[in-house]
């Protein structure tokens, strides 16, 4: 086993984030445990080595300029496509751009691309930016989340030469470019009280969307469809509308959610009757807070009435006229 020493270093190193020690000290273990003749651990702690060294490799965070710093925010999601749960239509068209990404190579041989620009449009908390992070995580690239509103609001008169610097990176590193509450830039331009200069954002997007070809996803995600501009769609490969989940998706949300906490029977005609109107997020944090309840109460299970009480308080948080 790792002397107490290594042990401590390897807490210490985690801790401060210092990655090169981590891998340092752990490879200083693999050594100690093949001279005590446990060869088989030490391989094993150097292929886990060697494994997230190639995942670090290849999630380089990507530096942007210093002005353009807390408008693009890059993660490494670990949403699978597991977790996603939508109508079948909808997921099947998920599969099809991974699927798509994937044999990339395959169909520029023919002269063909893949799908790479995505247009998300539904209401909030439908599965929009969860499912930029599952494309993101079954690609194995970085999601970079591009703040349109305040790009926006913090560079009016300069958006479109900062828009010109994202386009830049996003030719230069392959990833997952998530443009966030996009109609932001993406309204109609005949719209009375638009302004000269969004006019000329929204056109400098329209340009640079249809230039680039790059081996990124660029997706864009609104809940205003009504307010974007027609000429948007034609550009983007394909369009994707979210609603809140059915009777089904509910029920199979709740289940996944809750998890080793689900009750070994439920009222399930009552439970998705008390969920409806609820979107996807709205009913994650519903189960998340009835656990957390559980736990504190040091139940093992979520029951019925508490699980009833969490989505009927999150449903009264909905404006009402």
């Amino acid at each position: 086993m790792a002397t107490a020493e290594q042990i401590k270093s390897l807490i210490r190193s985690y801790i401060i984030d210092d990655s090169e020690h981590f891998v340092t000290i752990a490879l200083q273990v693999a050594a100690h445990e093949a001279r005590l003749g446990h060869g088989a651990l030490a391989h094993d702690i150097r292929k886990l080595v060697d494994k997230a060294k190639q995942e670090r490799g290849s999630f380089r965070t990507i530096k942007f300029p210093q002005d353009l710093s807390g408008l693009v925010i890059s993660e490494k999601p670990s949403v699978s496509l597991s977790s996603l749960v939508l109508l079948e239509s909808l997921r099947k068209r998920i599969d099809r751009i991974i699927f798509e990404y994937r044999q990339q190579n395959k169909l520029k041989t023919h002269g063909l691309s893949n799908r790479r620009k995505i247009l998300l449009i539904g209401p909030p908390g439908t599965g929009k930016t969860m499912s930029a992070q599952v494309l993101a995580h079954e690609l194995g690239l970085i999601l970079h989340t591009v703040q349109v509103d305040k790009l926006v609001t913090k560079f009016m008169g300069e958006t479109s030469a900062k828009l010109r610097q994202i386009f830049e990176f996003i030719e230069k590193e392959k990833g997952v470019f998530l443009f966030d509450e996009f109609d932001a830039i993406g309204g109609e331009r005949s719209l009375e009280n638009d302004v000269g200069e969004m006019r000329r954002v929204l056109n400098a997007f329209l340009q640079f969307i249809e230039n680039d070809s790059s081996d990124s996803l660029i997706i864009a995600a609104t809940n205003s469809p009504r307010n974007l501009d027609r000429a948007l769609f034609r550009r983007f490969d394909d369009v994707l509308y979210y609603d809140n989940p059915s009777d089904d998706a509910r029920k199979r949300l709740i289940r996944n959610v809750l998890g080793s906490f689900l009750p070994t029977r439920l009222p399930w005609t009552q439970i998705v009757k008390e969920s409806a109107g609820l979107s996807h997020a709205e009913i994650d944090y519903s189960c998340r807070d009835a656990i957390k309840f559980a736990i504190l109460s040091e139940k093992k299970r979520v029951n019925e009435p508490l699980l009833i009480q969490m989505l009927a308080e999150r449903k009264a948080t909905h404006w009402r006229e």
